[in-house]
């Protein structure tokens, strides 16, 4: 069962096409990546399913409902988050402290709840608080959740991203280049949580241009090149695929180094 489908998404930026009539189906309880060379679309695409750019022509459905023209913070609403290629955290707040800005439908965020429901607005803040730790845990943070977010390294911010995206309880998480830009120790323990993740029935769907990472993980793979799908299937067929090599690869890519 697909749980997102992609239909013949189009989005132009003046007279730069950056999709181009894109198609996919994502499928539940998938890791399924997304690759391409730069200025493909691939982050354009993410943008376009998360509500932040809005689709020239085609259609986006979530779970068979159609959320092309909802709002970012409505598509959050239906289950999907997303990280982003620079990471996007509170450096003045702590990590705990950035985590607890993520739950939904926080009562003590109403005014009138706030004075008459004091005990309930606490109980509720309990179990938010819990259940950061427990992510914490999970992404390996939880030593660090009085330590102010500016004081972690890149790849730490990138694991706080996740952790926090997935006390929203999302079904979708889209992840822009998590393993972008940090070292092979973090790239392995991030490539454990996610698995550890899709053990327990999450979705995923990843960007990314390490493609030991993509091809280690993902159980498909689709290709954009100028905004077109050009390319999809299993890691090892789309590594052989003569236009992904010519688009993307090039000849003498060693998949195996």
């Amino acid at each position: 069962m697909a749980i997102l489908k992609i239909d013949k998404i189009t989005k132009a930026f003046g007279g730069v096409v950056a999709l181009n009539g894109c198609s996919f189906d994502v499928k539940e309880n998938s890791i399924t990546g997304l690759i391409g060379p730069n200025g493909s679309g691939k982050t354009s695409l993410f943008n376009v399913i998360s509500g932040f750019y809005r689709a020239d022509d085609g259609a986006i459905f979530f779970k068979d409902q159609d959320i092309t023209r909802l709002s970012p913070h409505e598509i959050a609403l239906e289950g999907i988050v997303r990280t982003f290629q620079i990471t996007r955290v509170f450096s003045g707040l702590t990590v705990l402290e950035n985590m607890l800005y993520a739950p939904k439908h926080q009562q003590g965020e109403k005014f009138l709840r706030a004075l008459f429901q004091i005990g309930a607005i606490r109980h509720q803040e309990r179990i938010n608080r819990q259940k950061a730790m427990d992510l914490l845990e999970l992404v390996g943070l939880a030593d660090l959740h009085v330590e102010y977010a500016a004081n972690l390294s890149y790849g730490q911010k990138k694991l706080l991203e996740l952790g926090r995206a997935l006390l929203t309880s999302p079904e979708l998480i889209m992840l822009d280049e998590p393993a972008a830009g940090i070292n092979p120790t973090m790239i392995k323990k991030l490539r454990q949580v996610i698995l550890d993740l899709h053990q327990e029935g999450k979705t995923f769907l990843i960007i990314e241009h390490d493609m030991q990472f993509v091809m280690g993980i993902c159980e498909k793979v689709f290709v954009l090149d100028f905004g077109k799908n050009i390319s999809e299937g299993p890691p090892e067929f789309v590594q052989k695929e003569e236009n992904v090599v010519k688009a993307y690869l090039g000849s003498t890519y060693d998949f195996e180094s």
